[in-house]
């Protein structure tokens, strides 16, 4: 009979075994003094990796709005992505610098644009297409293809670029969409 705090030794042999299993006999002669949870890495978390097997012809279903063939995918495409930098910008005046008048820091929370800069050597101002979205910047030239997911939901209309053939570099300078910045900020 168990009482209560106390256990038999069957039970504590069925814990012992719950937490050191026993390996099996056809492990390798190296892993037999190794507990199975020493074998398992980060690797082994979720679902198993499966080897990819080729891409076959995808069939439409009713419940599908696209069928395979249908969706452009940006993977194909030869044109190498340019480097770019993406900084941030806040107007800053002599009451902020001197006074600390108002309530900006030099944090990204009080930054009020988003500076992206594009290097694209040997491109004319005349080859450059730029869309903007809120959160999307896509640039595309002869010879690059830049798709960029913005950290900050921006101004799409509000925006200004400028192309300098002397550094072969794009400039979007692009306002921040911050709603909350009319009670954040002064």
């Amino acid at each position: 009979m168990d009482s209560f705090g106390f256990s038999t030794a069957q039970t504590l042999q069925a814990l012992s075994d719950l937490l050191n299993p026993k390996l099996d006999e056809d492990d390798d002669d190296d892993c037999n003094n190794v507990r199975s949870s020493a074998q398992l890495g980060p690797g082994h978390i979720g679902p198993q990796s499966r080897t990819e097997a080729p891409k076959e012809e995808v069939t439409k279903t009713l419940k599908d709005i696209w069928g395979g063939n249908e969706v452009a995918e940006d993977d194909d495409d030869p044109r190498p992505k340019p480097e770019y930098e993406i900084i941030l910008k806040q107007s800053v005046g002599t009451e902020d610098l001197f006074l600390g008048l108002s309530r900006k820091d030099p944090s990204s929370m009080c930054c009020e644009a988003l500076l992206i800069k594009v290097k694209l050597p040997d491109t004319k101002a005349s080859e450059v297409v730029l869309d903007v979205k809120e959160k999307f910047l896509d640039l595309q030239t002869p010879n690059y293809k830049l798709g960029l997911h913005l950290p900050h939901p921006i101004h799409h209309r509000d925006g200004k670029a400028q192309f300098f053939s002397e550094r072969e570099e794009l400039e979007v300078t692009l306002l921040m969409n911050r709603p909350m910045d009319a009670i954040n900020l002064p």
